[in-house]
């Protein structure tokens, strides 16, 4: 191999690559700390990113109605900030609407709940002295137990002691959670109105940056798979809302037709849970059928065998064909992304994965046809089935 300046730039790169990775393996904790500070430290602006990516799809679709309306472009200034303030609405009035119906009825249940525990405490009771009039040998036996009782009650009195603290202790940690978690959306929320009014402008500095330190064949193909990305990751956003919207509504139907009770409450539920692809649903069904069951166990039966029913019209019929065909990802990729998406980054890994896979997916396709066209491989030799030799045709090979 020639030495010549671009050889020794890959030379140096690959060094400095094998270094990198030898220090990592030696410094697994320091490494480990600097990616925990930086993801600190970016966890506002990667909440503002997910912030403007749902934002842009209710404000696109508003901006563009807009500009149909005004047909003289009068009011095209104001395109974007009545498109950014109706999407605020627009997702805030979701969120609120599904807290006001589901809210109040989980507080009235946790109540009825208590309730019936604190009825069942006497009964607990009365149980119990029947069964020690019944069967007076157990009574003796407990009493002949040889029980320190000073004992344990100092036991239990040292076990509060340290659960109060460890109580404030967790008390403390929450409370700066929270108003790390509060101060992480104010910003993020803060950065995401910056890109969103401002995101053709981002747009033209980002491509400026790639085509100034990358070749223009890399720009270009960086740039593709970012349009690609987002094109996906919009139809999946749009099809995962419009597949919970019909999975609630079907629910909502057929629990009125079956006179269920919390039939709005558990059908906003469903809907809302269901934007995590496949099983959120499930989620939904266990809390749908906790509700029910204070009320009627009998119908909580009934709900969990329509929630089969109906999860099998969704699972086989409407979610390979509402979401796998809006990302281009066949239904056995959705259900691979979602459990590989789960496995490893948990509900976020389940959002994000099906958009990814579809991504990958879509590339690998167009790689996989310029490859072949290369290679001038026909249509007809991977289509055609292969026809297994006859037994005087083996015998002549052999």
């Amino acid at each position: 191999m020639e030495l010549n300046r671009k050889n020794l730039q890959k030379i140096l790169l690959v060094a400095l690559i094998v270094v990198f990775f030898y220090w990592l393996l030696h410094n697994v904790s320091v490494a480990t700390h600097i990616c925990n500070t930086v993801v600190d430290l970016l966890t506002p602006f990667i909440v503002g990113l997910f912030i403007a990516f749902i934002l842009n799809v209710p404000m696109r679709g508003i901006e563009e109605f807009l500009a149909k309306l005004d047909t003289n472009g009068k009011i095209k200034k104001f395109y974007r900030p009545i498109g950014l303030l109706l999407s605020f609405c627009f997702v805030a009035a979701i969120v609120i609407a599904v807290m006001f119906i589901v809210v109040p009825e989980l507080i009235r249940t946790i109540r009825t709940i208590s309730v019936s525990v604190v009825n069942f405490l006497p009964q607990l009771e009365v149980w119990f002295n029947h069964l020690m009039d019944r069967w007076p040998e157990v009574s003796s036996w407990i009493q002949m137990l040889d029980i320190d009782w000073s004992s344990i009650s100092q036991k239990l009195i040292a076990f509060l002691q340290d659960g109060a603290t460890s109580i404030v202790g967790s008390t403390v940690s929450l409370a700066t959670s929270v108003f790390s978690l509060l101060f992480n959306f104010i910003l993020g929320l803060i950065f995401a109105i910056y890109i969103l009014l401002q995101k053709e402008k981002l747009s033209r500095q980002g491509k400026m940056l790639l085509y100034a330190y990358l070749p223009e064949h890399r720009a270009d193909q960086v740039i593709y798979v970012l349009k690609l990305s987002n094109k996906n990751f919009t139809n999946f956003l749009t099809g995962q809302c419009l597949e919970a919207v019909i999975l609630g509504f079907m629910f909502f139907l057929a629990m009125s037709i079956l006179r269920m009770p919390y039939a709005m409450m558990i059908s906003v539920l469903i809907a809302f849970t269901a934007l995590i692809p496949i099983f959120g649903a499930f989620i939904g069904c266990a809390l749908g059928a906790f509700f029910i069951v204070v009320n009627n166990p009998l119908q909580a039966l009934w709900f969990i065998i329509l929630f089969l029913v109906l999860q099998q019209v969704e699972g086989n019929l409407i979610y390979p064909r509402v979401v796998g065909s809006s990302v281009g990802l066949p239904a056995i990729w959705v259900l691979v992304a979602v459990t590989v998406g789960g496995s490893t980054l948990g509900v976020v890994g389940m959002l994000i994965f099906v958009p990814i896979f579809s991504v990958l997916y879509t590339l690998l396709k167009e790689c996989t046809k310029k490859r072949i066209c290369v290679r001038k491989i026909t249509e007809e030799k991977i289509t055609a089935h292969p026809q297994p030799e006859s037994q005087e045709t083996t015998s002549k090979k052999l």
